[in-house]
């Protein structure tokens, strides 16, 4: 029978003592004491010192090994950078009554699998029986034991399919996280890379004792998605601050839910008039489902924005100006802190004076850190989308060289580059005696994300 324990504290405890383990012959009677030993780098458990390691460390996984008395000891795995590993200890359990299991079976080898991936974790190991009739279990079993939430997550191992790496990992990963967590310096790494696909977000003024009411139903809702969807607190006048930008919101916004998807940055707000588990839990599963649009960030557009040479557009305005069946529209996609955006500014506005008496040619640009678009997604800046006109919502993406005459040859052209002429062959009639400089120079920069 193999037991595996995984175990969450706060405090992380010293280093462990020197010690030994002690097995004596059936008829004489151990001794043990609460001291934690280690032989060959891993810890040594029994039911003595248990309660001692849970207390100790922040972080422990440990398995459980009844085997014969003449099994011998199984390879141990060592200290690797500083980090114990868990090492298969055989040690005589004849009295247990309990029958042997091959240490070297495929839910062991699964089990020193997940140890590699869940490099956070210390691993030990423990022989007696007592600790399996105490924690309640008579089935392979990983427990992870931890000092928040409900304190303890069972993962049975199914007898059939045995243990997977990749769900076994997930689930430690999952349920090592508190169910709902508060977003702050310590925090905010384990929440972007918890490689949960949605994030739900409740954003509140902690200095407010009203607001502060509001976690109670946040949390009750969080159960149900655990694994699906991270529940997270942002406190809006503290570590949160930074944050509010990316969602449009000031924290005179607060309190107020947010949904993000993780994958494409997509953001579905909640309806403010309801803050119930039950009224969290139906937008959260209509979301899942598909059924929300997502809310879309839009500035308001300036008053000037459609007499400037350059287009100015926002959210709310881009449909009607990029797909104006009328019009052979040319958007720059940027960011202001973008310095590439910033050094090909010059030619856009030059762009800009030459075709503004154009009637069918519109150049335009949208500073996409404060606007969002429902079906166009930008992974760099600067993106440059030329929208032709005419029926079909048509959309080309320009790929080349970022200055004035190559815009507009692409412009004259109906949205293509012309093809340039084939490069004559040399012969010694046209070939110099030495190779002539590249005009492009130097390599193109590459677009910031």
């Amino acid at each position: 029978l193999v037991l595996s324990l995984a175990w969450l504290g706060l405090a992380l405890g010293g280093e462990e003592e020197d010690g030994e383990v002690v097995a004596e012959e059936e008829e004489e009677e151990v001794m043990l004491s609460d001291e934690l030993g280690e032989e060959d780098g891993v810890l040594v458990l029994h039911e003595h010192n248990f309660a001692r390691a849970l207390s100790e460390h922040q972080l422990l996984l440990v398995e459980f090994c009844e085997c014969p008395p003449d099994a011998g000891r199984g390879a141990g795995r060592g200290v690797c950078g500083g980090r114990i590993w868990a090492m298969a200890m055989a040690v005589a359990m004849a009295t247990h009554g309990v029958a042997p299991q091959d240490l070297e079976s495929e839910v062991v080898q699964v089990f020193y699998e997940v140890a590699s991936e869940v490099v956070d974790v210390p691993f030990g190991v423990a022989e007696a029986a007592e600790l399996f009739q105490a924690y309640g279990l008579s089935v392979d079993t990983i427990c992870l034991f931890k000092k928040f939430d409900e304190g303890r997550t069972d993962f049975p191992v199914d007898p059939v399919r045995g243990l997977d790496v990749a769900e076994l990992t997930r689930l430690l990963r999952v349920h090592s996280l508190e169910l709902v967590m508060e977003f702050t310096n310590e925090t905010s790494n384990q929440i972007f890379s918890a490689q949960i696909p949605h994030h739900m977000l409740l954003f509140l003024n902690k200095s407010s004792s009203a607001q502060l009411v509001l976690r109670d139903s946040f949390r009750a809702a969080a159960g149900t998605f655990r694994g699906k969807v991270l529940f997270v607190v942002v406190d809006v006048t503290g570590y949160g601050t930074d944050v509010l930008p990316f969602f449009g919101l000031t924290p005179a916004d607060a309190p107020t839910l947010r949904l993000v998807k993780m994958e494409n940055n997509r953001k579905y707000r909640m309806d403010q008039d309801a803050f119930s588990d039950t009224a969290i839990r139906t937008f959260i599963q209509a979301v899942l489902d598909g059924k929300v649009k997502p809310h879309l960030l839009s500035a308001e557009p300036p008053e000037d924005w459609d007499t400037r040479p350059v287009k100015v557009l926002v959210g709310k305005t881009f449909e009607q100006v990029a797909f104006d069946e009328t019009k052979n529209v040319f958007v720059k996609f940027y960011a202001p802190w973008c310095s590439h955006c910033q050094a090909m500014a010059a030619a856009w506005e030059e762009l800009g004076e030459r075709y503004k008496d154009h009637e069918d040619i519109v150049i335009a640009e949208l500073d996409s850190t404060a606007n969002e678009l429902e079906n166009i997604t930008i992974n760099g800046f600067p993106t440059l989308h030329y929208f032709p006109a005419g029926p079909g919502r048509k959309m080309v993406e320009y790929k080349s060289a970022r200055d004035v005459e190559t815009f507009s040859k692409f412009l004259e052209n109906g949205g293509t580059l012309p093809e340039e002429p084939p490069a004559e062959p040399k012969t010694p009639e046209n070939s110099t005696s030495r190779e002539e400089p590249s005009p492009l120079g130097s390599a193109e920069t590459r677009d910031e994300l």
